[in-house]
């Protein structure tokens, strides 16, 4: 199995863990990653320590508290594939958060270094920009979480939807320069569900130079590493795919490159 997978564990851990992705473990330096499952009435009490964390609550309702901020019952959907947007909430560095899970409950906890320049809130539905991007079998849904026009000292979230048959995170792009303006530094996590179930979504992650160049099949509920290089991905016939991307780097923004093969690909043709 290719190393820029990684796969839940069998079961969640004691307090609920079912897949952790760390600095350390990713072999970078910015993002952190864990989804975390918890019956009705499971509990989650952390510190956040030097990251700042966006809580994500894929499905599933909750009451979310931190040091200075508490927001009972919150939550709305059930599933990722309802497609609406989700409730998350954002808590600084220094600080800690507890969960108390009202229904069962999907939790996806995104980390990366944090200044403490920010409280802690609630990002409700209607604060989450929704857009539709691409055209065609480029089509999907994109939902924005913690972009960087909102505050945050360095984490990027959003989540994709892809239609089956459809691709996204496309044309090839990639941001693993540290070269602004033309291009930002950002670790990236890719967290996939998929529906039905038994499918699969296909990614590619490859450089310009092919020191890496792998295609991933990936299965519901694994997450893909993207350390580099442009990192495509599409949802076979039959198969919707929903991904939940984490970005961190040194600079809080998000300035991409398209491999320069198929960036004429966003030249959508004139109709005849």
């Amino acid at each position: 199995m290719s190393e820029l997978i990684v796969k839940p564990a069998p079961s969640p851990g004691p307090d609920g863990t079912l897949l952790t992705v760390t600095p350390e473990s990713a072999g970078w330096e910015y993002v952190g990653f864990e989804v975390v499952k918890l019956e009705e009435g499971g509990h989650l009490r952390r510190e956040t320590g030097e990251n700042e964390v966006c809580l994500v609550l894929l499905s599933g309702r909750a009451d979310v508290s931190t040091r200075e901020g508490a927001w009972p019952g919150i939550g709305r959907r059930m599933s990722v594939f309802e497609k609406t947007p989700p409730y998350s909430v954002y808590i600084p560095d220094g600080d800690f958060y507890e969960v108390k899970a009202l229904t069962p409950l999907e939790l996806a906890v995104c980390a990366a270094p944090g200044r403490g320049s920010h409280p802690a809130r609630l990002i409700g539905p209607e604060q989450v920009g929704v857009e539709t991007r691409g055209y065609g079998n480029l089509e999907r849904q994109i939902h924005n979480i913690l972009p960087e026009q909102e505050p945050a000292d360095s984490l990027l979230v959003v989540e994709v939807f892809t239609p089956n048959g459809h691709w996204s995170s496309y044309p090839p792009h990639k941001h693993d320069r540290d070269a602004l303006p033309e291009e930002s530094l950002l670790e990236e996590t890719y967290y996939f569900r998929v529906q039905p179930e038994r499918g699969f979504a296909m990614q590619r992650v490859y450089t310009d130079d092919r020191s890496l160049d792998e295609t991933l099949i990936v299965k519901d509920g694994e997450a893909v590493l993207v350390p580099r290089g442009y990192h495509p991905v599409s949802a076979p016939p039959g198969y919707d795919v929903y991904y939940l991307n984490v970005m961190a780097g040194p600079s809080r923004t998000w300035k991409f490159h398209n491999d320069p093969d198929h960036a004429w690909i966003m030249t959508k043709p004139k109709e005849a």
